[in-house]
This record gives C-alpha cells, sequence and structure tokens, in this order.
C-alpha cells in the first residue's frame, strides 16, 4: 500500500504538517495543451509533478524541509487559442494565482518559495518582480526544470515541444499515455524568416497554427524511455540541490 509522502502536500495530512516547519515551497506549473498526435495534453504537468516528488523525495532524504504544492494545470497559451481545448491563463491571472499563495506563506513565515516551470510559454520573472513589492519577506524564485540539466547529452535531437526529449520523458513517467510513434507527426516546425529573430535579439509569441501542422515542434521518432530515465534522473539530482542548499540558505546570506 502507498503511504503518504511527507514533502507532497496533496498527500500529507495536518497531524504530519502541524509537526513540520517547513523552509521552501515548491509550486509546480504546467500547461494543457495538444503534444504532437502522440503526447496527452497534460504532458507539461504529468512531467512537473514528477520530477518535483522525485527532486524533493531526494532532498528530504538529505533534511531539506520542503513541500510541494499541487501543480498548476493552466499556462499562458495565447499562441494555441484556435487548438481545440489548449486552455490558456492569461499572465494577470497568473500574477492573481501567485498573489494568493504568497500571502499564505507569508502569513505562515513559509519564506522561500520556488515556482518549478515547465511549459514554454510561462515566465515569471516580471511576476516574481511584482511579488517582491508587496511581499517583500517572501523570497520567490523560478525555473524551467527540463534546463536542469543539458538535454545535449541525453538527445540527438531534444526538440521544443512534444520532440525527443519530452516524448522520452514521457514514455518513462507514464508509457500508458504514449501512442506508438508512427502515429506521431514528425513535428517539422516553420521558423521566422527575418534575420533579427533567427539571432535570437528580437522575440515575438509564434502562431502555433502557422508553424506547425502536428502541434509538435521536433521529431520524437528516436525518443526512448531509457534515454527519458536518464534525463529525468539528472535533472532531478541538480533540482534536488538547490531545494537542499535553498533551504539551509538564511535570506540575509544568500548573496556573497
Amino acid at each position: 500500500m502507498k503511504k503518504p509522502r511527507p514533502f507532497i502536500l496533496a498527500e500529507t495530512n495536518w497531524k504530519s504538517v502541524k509537526e513540520t516547519k517547513f523552509d521552501v515551497a515548491v509550486l509546480p506549473w504546467g500547461a494543457t495543451e495538444a503534444h504532437n498526435y502522440h503526447l496527452p495534453y497534460a504532458t507539461d504537468s504529468i512531467q512537473n509533478e514528477y520530477v518535483a516528488a522525485l527532486a524533493a523525495e531526494k532532498a528530504w532524504e538529505k533534511g531539506a524541509k520542503v513541500i510541494v504544492l499541487p501543480n498548476v494545470p493552466f499556462g499562458v497559451n495565447t499562441g494555441q487559442l484556435d487548438v481545440d481545448l489548449c486552455i490558456n491563463m492569461n499572465l494577470s491571472t497568473q500574477i492573481a494565482v501567485l498573489k494568493d499563495i504568497v500571502d499564505v506563506l507569508s502569513r505562515q513565515k513559509i519564506q522561500k518559495l520556488i515556482i518549478m516551470n515547465g511549459h514554454g510559454g510561462n515566465n515569471f520573472k516580471q511576476v516574481i518582480r511584482e511579488l517582491s513589492f508587496f511581499y517583500p519577506d517572501v523570497f520567490v524564485c523560478a525555473f524551467n526544470w527540463f534546463n536542469a540539466a543539458d538535454w545535449n547529452l541525453y538527445f540527438d535531437e531534444p526538440g521544443d515541444h512534444a520532440g525527443e526529449m519530452e516524448t522520452s520523458a514521457i514514455m518513462h513517467i507514464a508509457p500508458e499515455l504514449v501512442l506508438p510513434l508512427e502515429e506521431a507527426g514528425d513535428g517539422y516546425a516553420k521558423k521566422f524568416k527575418l534575420k533579427a529573430f533567427k539571432e535570437g535579439w528580437v522575440q515575438a509569441q509564434r502562431a502555433w497554427t502557422q508553424v506547425t501542422k502536428d502541434t509538435g515542434v521536433g521529431n520524437p521518432y528516436a525518443a526512448t524511455a531509457k534515454k527519458g530515465e536518464k534525463y529525468l534522473d539528472a535533472c532531478t539530482d541538480n533540482i534536488a540541490t538547490f531545494f537542499l542548499e535553498l533551504g539551509e540558505t538564511p535570506l540575509d546570506e544568500i548573496y556573497e
């Protein structure tokens, strides 16, 4: 029988929580969107929940008092509004949700919040600036879990969305939700043709259905569960170290 994990808020209980002084809260934030033909709409959330839980477990075993909050399943998907059932949450809504969460943490003296992002359309940099204005007592930071280890060490062609990396990850985490790869599209995606965009110093939102026919960006055909397992293990090792270090570092000693 599966036991409740004391570092996963959705599983733990008041008896455990009231006896634990948590140093760090982790908020996974994903999306609900199409991932080529072969991956589930909840891909970002499935990956988020797996990575957050495994990293927290590794950190907990080393003494970190970290609590993982429930994953937020909706992200900024303004570029996919014409893709059926891609659910958009505007940035203004994200700010409102985060203010409520940080308010609770502030009242309960949990002074460190990590937003663990799993969706490329989310960007929390400016949100953190606003949160620091209203709640200067809570240190808020954010990172993309998929940047915690170098993609290129594990994949030939990682891809941007539902490519080799994400397909490999879901093959390891939830293989029952992955359709056979012969049913996947090739993930071919058009790119901006202007020089400034190609060089990376100008950015714009992509109109998804003009860029890709199958909603994927990146070829998934070389994906394997084994590749996903190795990559996820490397990511969670690094993330666990971060959870532990942040929890142990007093806020007045965070700079050197």
